[in-house]
């Protein structure tokens, strides 16, 4: 900070205030301020600042807290849960993880058209899962059990509630076209909840208008650099300043940008339900002999390229500006396009309902064109992003970039796995239930013909890449138990032990090497998306070339390698089950048990931590509502009492308080420090988020606050250093690792035996309070106020920070 700003900021006259901002395991204002009385001073049900009851007005009473600040806690734990139902959204995970791949752009500067096909080829990619999730769901509902098992008469004549669709009874819905569109309702319901999900959640946490503020005069905006991405660098080198992208008025306000994604994905699905109704219907008419003419189903099928080249184009542009609040809605897509997209699945509907007494449903619906289609639209999708990822990479390369440049398509990579995954087992296993006791499409035993060959191969590849995991998953527990050894003499001479204990010292050996293994994440991605990219191909390459089941030999014999390939492909059916179930699980127990969040929590609050910018069916973005909070919070008690602030944030707490300070005004800024413990800023958002925080950004937002200090410890498994040189007063930002446990055995001080904490408890460290303090006295002294000054009213803090912020 230059020194004008500081000599200002040392002037200042007001109270002292510590706003704490908890972290993914939430807890309560009661556990943060060490107080069962605590007041809300502003917020709702949702997300709101509380302090102790003694502490509401403390302005107006300076000199009653001068012995340390007062203390604010800001909750935010309601925003990322609730009730159980909120599990079922961790069924969206691959539109989760797809919109995460947007994120984890290389670190650039320039190069704007490269930065935009970036984008527009993860949005592709988001959008051919939302094709593939509804493509699922018209297999199972459509093909599974409209058309193949209504149509038999040994599948229907065990399923009594198909006895209205089933071709045996002659009824009015006995025709194929009608049953289809039936059947359609199913998928159709799907994209109309997802649609009803994305505008829900929009209207709780995008609808949510940020604190609003001039751009400084001299400082470039995105527009006049010639990008409309959100990039932080996109001018030249030696252009003026940029602002960083998360410190821009629009960065945490995506109400455009939702609203025109969402009518684009909302019309895909709907799209995707006609394609499957009408295209059907269409091909038995250009049949001889069927009574409905023709050139209906080609109406059809050229309404459906029209409206679909209409709706990849809104994707392709992103709609967004970043340099300001963008208020607008483009009515004529957001209507329109879903609208026009309905009324094209309504005439299939009509179409296919037509009636053709003569139409027979045989075999299976032809899908195997279509899904193979995707699968290799995705692959295609990926490895171009892939090229464009180390492009941009090559040009502004980073040491601590995660898989040097290629986490976004590995990560993309994933999201296509997963996605093909759940599409292939799931259809198998529904086609295993209809089918009884039979194996769908092994022979004269099957009722039915099951799902297209493609979805069971993708199936049968699961067990396989499993087995893949195998050894590195040992190989890294060696590695882990052999650190872990060579730790052990380094703990004891580190804490001067004369008689050292050997399980004491194994405890803390092992909890820093497992600590550790967070560092070997991105190896395991690589090493799976590059797996599943090959098996992939693999996978449609052995549908594509056989025709067939994997397992069914085309003799009808079973050789050792089809009874192993049949043996994969029941597996993978299983193990999807199974898998949806546990996530489900898992995810009622993460909202409703806080230990169990604080475990899973982490990956969950940063694939939720970004905006809905690639899949608008994604989970919400808490940080559009947190984010906000904070900088308005902080900006107006500044304003009012021209006192100093320490934002104080643990573990992701750390990263909302990190974005809040980027968003304040340079007033504001002067007279906050930045305090962060247990933060995964630099060890995970900098590694996989170069662009947003990496070292360029982190060095921006040391030199724009007034003062920031990073605490950090070996056992901790999330949170790291930052990593950044030291800044314009000589102050280092990091400051670890710091000693955990306190003391290796019993001393007088501490009779009984200290945990090691590893993640939690900062606060309970005597050093938490020295480098508080250290950044109080780098802000300035306090003058003190006269009694009804300027000050306000609802604000305050309690002295110290008695409370501790769990993770």
């Amino acid at each position: 900070m230059p020194p004008a700003s500081r000599a200002e900021a040392a002037q200042s006259s007001g109270p002292t205030l510590e706003l704490l901002v908890h972290g993914v395991g939430g807890t309560t204002p009661q556990e943060m301020l060490g107080d069962p009385r605590t007041t809300r001073i502003t917020g709702d049900a949702t997300a709101a600042v509380y302090r102790r009851t003694e502490d509401v007005g403390a302005e107006q009473h300076p000199g009653r807290h001068r012995d340390g600040p007062v203390a604010e806690a800001y909750c935010w734990s309601n925003l990322t849960s609730g009730n159980g139902s909120r599990a079922l959204w961790l069924l969206l995970l691959p539109f989760m993880v797809v919109n995460l791949a947007h994120w984890m752009r290389p670190s650039t500067r320039g190069h704007v058209r490269t930065v935009r096909l970036y984008g527009v080829l993860v949005r592709l990619v988001a959008l051919s899962l939302t094709v593939l999730l509804t493509a699922a769901a018209c297999e199972v509902a459509l093909d599974l059990v409209a058309w193949q098992c209504a149509g038999t008469p040994a599948c229907s004549t065990q399923r009594s509630w198909l006895g209205f669709l089933s071709a045996r009874q002659d009824g009015w819905f006995a025709q194929p076209g009608r049953r289809l569109a039936v059947a359609a309702l199913v998928p159709t319901a799907l994209v109309g909840l997802l649609w009803y999900l994305s505008n829900r959640t929009w209207s709780a946490y995008e609808s949510q208008r940020p604190l609003t503020w001039e751009e400084p005069a001299g400082t470039e905006t995105d527009a006049e650099a010639g990008a409309d991405e959100d990039t932080e660098a996109a001018a030249p080198t030696g252009a003026p300043l940029v602002r960083p992208a998360l410190g821009r008025p629009g960065f945490w306000y995506g109400r455009r940008l939702v609203a025109r994604l969402r009518a684009a994905h909302t019309a895909a699905g709907f799209l995707t339900v006609a394609a499957a109704v009408g295209t059907t219907a269409a091909r038995h008419d250009r049949a001889a002999g069927s009574p409905v003419p023709a050139v209906a189903g080609h109406l059809v099928e050229a309404g459906l390229v029209l409206c679909g080249l209409v709706t990849v184009t809104v994707v392709c542009h992103r709609g967004r500006s970043e340099r300001r609040l963008d208020n607008r809605v483009d009515r004529a897509v957001t209507t329109f396009l879903p609208g026009a997209a309905l009324a094209l699945l309504l005439c299939a509907v009509v179409h296919a309902g037509w009636s053709r007494p003569d139409w027979v449903s045989t075999g299976a619906l032809p899908g195997e064109t279509a899904f193979r289609a995707l699968a290799l639209g995705q692959g295609l999708l990926v490895v171009v992003l892939a090229a464009v990822a180390l492009s941009l990479y090559r040009r502004a390369p980073e040491a601590r970039t995660t898989l040097g440049g290629l986490g976004g398509p590995a990560v993309a990579m994933l999201a296509c796995a997963l996605g093909g995954v759940m599409t292939g087992g799931i259809a198998q296993r529904v086609a295993d239930w209809l089918d009884g006791p039979g194996t769908p499409g092994m022979g004269a035993g099957a009722d039915i013909e099951g799902p297209p060959v493609l979805l069971s191969w993708q199936a049968s590849v699961i067990p396989v890449l499993l087995l893949l995991l195998v050894p590195p998953v040992l190989w890294l527990a060696v590695r882990t138990v052999r650190r872990a050894r060579r730790t052990g003499p380094a703990i004891e001479a580190e804490y001067g032990e004369e008689h050292p204990q050997p399980g004491r010292t194994r405890q803390i050996a092992r909890t820093r090497a497992t600590a550790a293994l967070t560092d070997a994440a991105p190896g395991i991605l690589g090493l799976l998306s590059a797996a599943t990219l090959l098996l992939g191909i693999g996978a449609v390459a052995g549908s594509w070339l056989t025709g067939e089941v994997p397992g069914l030999a085309a003799d009808g014999t079973a050789p050792v390698v089809e009874s192993l390939a049949e043996t994969a492909q029941s597996t993978g059916s299983w193990l999807t089950g199974f898998g949806v179930i546990l996530f489900v699980t898992w995810g009622r127990r993460a909202y409703r048990d806080v230990s169990a969040r604080r475990t899973i929590g982490i990956l969950w609050d940063v694939g939720t931590f970004w905006p809905r910018a690639a899949h608008p069916f994604a989970p919400p973005c808490y940080a559009e509502r947190a984010v906000p909070d904070l900088s308005s919070r902080m900006c107006a008690w500044t304003g009012s009492t021209r006192g100093r602030l320490v934002i104080s944030g643990h573990s992701q707490g750390s990263v909302l308080a990190a974005a809040a300070v980027w968003q304040l005004p340079d007033p504001a800024r002067r007279r906050v420090a930045l305090l962060t413990y247990g933060s995964p800023i630099e060890r995970l958002y900098g590694r996989w988020f170069p662009a947003y925080f990496g070292r360029v950004p982190l060095e921006g937002l040391q030199r724009s606050v007034h003062c920031w200090r990073n605490l950090w410890r070996a056992t901790d498994p999330i949170g790291g250093p930052v990593l950044i040189d030291e800044g314009p007063g000589g102050h280092e930002v990091d400051r670890g690792p710091l000693k955990d446990p306190l003391v290796y055995g019993r001393t007088v001080e501490h009779p009984l035996p200290e945990p090691v904490l590893g993640h939690s408890d900062y606060q309970a460290d005597p050093v938490f309070a020295v480098e508080r303090a250290a950044l109080l006295e780098r802000l300035g002294p306090v003058v003190p106020q006269q009694a009804g000054g300027d000050a306000e009213g609802r604000g305050g803090v309690a002295q110290g920070s008695a409370g501790r912020s769990s993770g």
